[in-house]
């Protein structure tokens, strides 16, 4: 008799443990649900959002503006061929052609979030937001060293959003910035991602791993940032100081300050 009730019981020996990890697996969503919506609710939370949305409207702008171009293009297509042609057969070409371009443009937006085409076509007032929505969105599934950099680099950009909007985008500093945050941050954090997940920490010849270079890299990119946001505000000192200079010297008495 016995020995039949320890049948019974011992199949249920690993219930307990197993009911540990439910347990374990619950509180961890729950812990990282709450640290998402104190995230969201925080100051830096509804900053992010803020931009998302200001990125989103010029998203749908652009979209809005190549519809009606097509739209535009469509109606010459129809006005060309019905002076040549019927004016049905013209019409059903127009009509033809807009849904096809009007599908390709329709295809190639993405409406959630900007990719690396964006990144490159942003002009530079509109890069900073563009790339701090595309780090942000890529950002959680960083190393911990790398998420850390990634929100450093996220403040660089938005201390240069000041400069980038008074900087000349002919300029070296400004080509400077659009290529290394839209060309050479994307390379560095695509690059990465595509080794697979398992291979991220093997050893390199080098002596590094995948992830010790994309930390490294960062590094660099962050410093990067930093020495330009100082050379573009020191081309804005320089250019007050030439400035006050000229106007010394036109208006000024002998070039003296009155």
């Amino acid at each position: 008799m016995l020995q039949d009730m320890d049948d019974d019981i011992e199949p249920q020996g690993p219930i307990l443990p197993r009911a540990r990890k439910v347990v374990s697996g619950f509180a961890e969503v729950g812990l990282s649900g709450a640290e998402e919506l104190l995230r969201r609710m925080s100051p830096e939370g509804r900053e992010q959002a803020r931009r998302e949305r200001a990125a989103k409207a010029r998203r749908q702008r652009r979209l809005a503006l190549r519809l009606a171009m097509a739209s535009a293009g469509a109606l010459l297509v129809w006005a060309v061929l019905a002076a040549v042609s019927a004016p049905g057969v013209a019409l059903a070409v127009a009509m033809a052609a807009l849904i096809v371009v009007t599908t390709l443009i329709v295809l190639h937006t993405d409406p959630r979030a900007p990719g690396r085409e964006a990144l490159v076509q942003a002009a530079l007032p509109d890069l900073v937001d563009e790339a701090d929505i595309w780090l942000a969105g890529y950002q959680r599934g960083l190393p911990p060293p790398a998420r850390q950099l990634a929100t450093d680099i996220r403040h660089r950009l938005d201390g240069l959003r000041p400069l980038v909007t008074r900087l000349d985008p002919r300029s070296p500093a400004a080509g400077a910035i659009h290529k290394l945050v839209s060309i050479e941050l994307p390379d560095l954090v695509d690059g990465w991602r595509d080794v697979p997940p398992a291979a991220r920490r093997t050893m390199l010849p080098d002596g590094r791993t995948p992830d010790d270079h994309l930390v490294n890299g960062l590094h660099l990119i962050d410093a990067e940032l930093t020495r330009l946001r100082g050379a573009a505000g020191d081309g804005a000192l320089d250019g007050i100081a030439v400035q006050g200079r000229y106007l010394e010297l036109k208006y000024g008495n002998d070039g003296q300050l009155p």
